[in-house]
Parts: structure tokens; C-alpha cells; sequence
């Protein structure tokens, strides 16, 4: 049996009426570049959010560059973040010109440790940013505590997390600003590239709507030097008829997770734990294995799609050479970086093909 990492197609199956319908809606209305599928969008999503606004964009990279950009920080300043994520995360705080400084991971959620997160405040820090990634919400309570006594920004980096609670309240919500991606196979996702900044700021908020369009205040004036990372109505669309899914298809996710680590208790598998104030979305389902090399080759040759979110730490990446922070800076991020599998996940996953998962990783141990 071939059992896919994520299926787009079996979502698709599901809501085709709606999708196809939003994508006629926006052919016949030519409105492809912004106008009234974006508005629409980014008000259900900052209301799903329980925020003041949603500002939609081109890309997740590029709702954290325009978020950063948005509260004036740039070259010289410093931002907290993990090196236990994708590099878009790290990236984005370069490309804004700052410099990002590592701390390391709690080992049973793979998030930020917030009781590291003080010794590395510095003059020069102007924000944290803690990962809810693979959909597990960060610890925010103490990391909100940690910025406020020190006077930072926090910036939540959801670009897996839509939909995941924390105490009750859900991404988006949890801190100053909140950055979304809508790549394909996130938990919501578009049929390209998009993103969105998520925050109760009104004066963040007007900076990257104006700056994500050229710093145009109109049709052909710019009162600055802006960026092109709107997203378009297609997208938008898209993401407007699969948001009432969402919910029943996080619901399916943390089902299927469930029922994961039932099948996988007698084993060496180490499955996902999270905090007891958190409900994750489980964008990915990541465990860890003892030889994970040989356990990786055994079950794709058995037409099993695992996958390896994230093998390189970003202080070990080669773009980050210069930063000459060896291995072993960040022991706990390295040490998952050499252990972890996602397994397939998705709402529609039958119990057979879970099944059929769970005997390939057994027979690969």
C-alpha cells in the first residue's frame, strides 16, 4: 500500500463543490491581484483567530519580513527565536536585516525553552519569536512574561499552528503579532504561495498593509519604499471555502494522533507529547526513532511517505556559516535534528492506512 505524506488530493475530493466554485467566482470576476476575496478573507480569518486583523500576504516568509519590517526592526537589532525549525524562520529575521539568536529546545515539545530565553536578552534584542511548530503551541504564558519585564516584542510564528489553542485562546491571539503560512500543505492552505500578519495592533497592522503594496496610499502614489508580498484573490479564495473545514479537519488530526500513539505504545517510538494548556493541530506527526537513517529507507521502500521536518538545525545550515556557531552549541535541537520522523498525517487517513503505517515503522525497528 502506498501512503502518501500528506494528501491534497483526498482534500479536495472532499470540498470540491466549494473550491471549484471560489475559483469560477474569481475568474468571472477578474479581481485576481487583492480586492474583495483578500477583504473578505482577512476578516473571517482574524474573527477564526479572535483578532482585529488579518493582513494577507504573499507568503509566510514574507508576513514575518513585513512583520518585522512593520515595528522598525532592522540591521543592528537582535531577534530570539529556535534553530529547531524551518529555515524561513530564521531567514526572514535576515532578510529584515537583523540577526537572530538561538535558543534552545524544550525536549519533549521541540519548541522554544522559555527558561533559556532570559540569558539571551541583550542590548541589542528587540523581539522573540517562539515556533509553534508542527502545530504544538509554545509556552507563551512565561514567554509573554519574559518580553513584557524586558520591554520586547513577541512575534508568534504560526505557520503550522492554524487553528491550535493555548489556554484556551487560539493562534493568532497569543502575543503582539502572530505570522501564518497558507503553503499547500499546512493545515490550511492554498493552492500556491500566501500568508497572513494576525494582530490586535491597528499600527502594525496599517504599516504591512502598506507595506506589502509598494508603500502605495494610492493608485500611483507612495509615500515609501515598500515591497510587492500581497496575496492574490485566487488564493484567497481558496482559503475563504476551506476555513469552515478547518476545525473538523484538526479534529480528524488529533484523532488520528491518538490513535498513533495507541498503536505505538509497546514500541521504542518516542511520540509527541504537549503541554496540558495547549490543543495542537498536529501539522506534522513527528516521532523519534532509534536508527532513524535505516528506519527511513525501510519504510519508503515499503511505499510509506515519511519525511524529516527539520534535519539541519539553522545554526548548522551552510547560510549561516557565519554566525560560527558549531555543532553542539545547541545540543537538544541537534540531537532531534538526528532522530525525527513525520509520519503520514491528514484528516482523511483510514484506519487501514494508519495500520499499514504502523506495521512498516515496527518492522523497520
Amino acid at each position: 500500500m502506498s501512503i502518501p505524506l500528506v494528501d491534497l488530493k483526498a482534500q479536495y475530493a472532499g470540498i470540491r463543490p466549494d473550491i471549484d466554485a471560489a475559483i469560477q467566482r474569481v475568474i468571472e470576476s477578474t479581481a485576481f491581484i487583492m480586492g474583495p476575496e483578500v477583504s473578505a478573507f482577512e476578516t473571517a480569518f482574524a474573527a477564526y483567530c479572535g483578532a482585529k486583523h488579518a493582513i494577507g500576504v504573499s507568503s509566510g516568509t514574507a508576513a514575518i519580513f513585513l512583520t518585522l519590517a512593520g515595528y522598525g526592526i532592522g540591521p543592528g537589532d537582535e531577534v530570539i527565536t529556535t534553530p529547531f525549525t524551518f529555515f524561513a524562520t530564521g531567514e526572514a529575521i535576515s532578510q529584515a536585516g537583523a540577526h537572530p539568536v538561538f535558543v534552545d529546545i524544550d525536549p519533549q515539545t521541540y519548541n522554544i525553552d522559555p527558561a533559556r530565553i532570559a540569558a539571551a536578552i541583550t542590548p541589542y534584542t528587540k523581539a522573540i519569536m517562539p515556533v509553534h511548530l508542527y502545530g504544538q503551541p509554545a509556552d507563551m504564558e512565561p514567554i509573554n512574561a519574559i518580553a513584557q519585564a524586558h520591554g520586547l516584542k513577541v512575534i508568534e510564528d504560526a505557520a503550522q499552528a492554524h487553528g491550535s489553542r493555548y489556554q484556551g485562546r487560539r493562534a493568532g491571539s497569543l502575543a503582539d503579532a502572530a505570522c501564518f503560512s497558507f503553503y499547500p500543505s499546512k493545515n490550511l492552505g492554498c493552492y500556491g504561495d500566501g500568508g497572513a500578519v494576525v494582530t490586535d495592533d491597528d499600527d502594525l497592522a496599517a504599516r504591512v498593509r502598506l507595506l506589502r503594496d509598494h508603500g502605495r496610499i494610492n493608485k500611483y502614489e507612495h509615500s515609501e519604499l515598500g515591497y510587492g508580498h500581497r496575496l492574490d484573490g485566487l488564493q484567497a479564495a481558496i482559503l475563504a471555502a476551506k476555513l469552515p473545514y478547518l476545525d473538523g479537519w484538526n479534529a480528524g488530526r488529533r484523532q488520528r494522533a491518538a490513535r498513533y500513539a495507541e498503536l505505538l505504545a509497546d514500541t521504542p517510538v518516542v511520540t509527541p507529547t504537549h503541554l496540558a494548556e495547549t490543543e495542537p493541530v498536529y501539522h506534522c506527526y513527528v516521532v523519534r526513532v532509534p536508527e532513524r537513517e535505516a528506519t527511513l529507507n525501510q519504510m519508503q521502500a515499503a511505499g510509506i511517505g515519511v519525511g524529516v521536518h527539520y534535519p539541519i538545525p539553522l545554526h548548522l545550515q551552510p547560510a549561516y556559516r557565519y554566525l560560527e556557531l558549531e555543532r553542539g552549541s545547541y545540543p537538544i535541537s541537534e540531537l532531534m535534528a538526528e532522530s525525527v520522523i513525520s509520519l503520514p498525517m491528514y484528516a482523511e487517513m483510514s484506519d487501514e492506512q494508519q495500520d499499514a503505517v504502523v506495521a512498516a515503522i515496527k518492522a523497520a525497528l
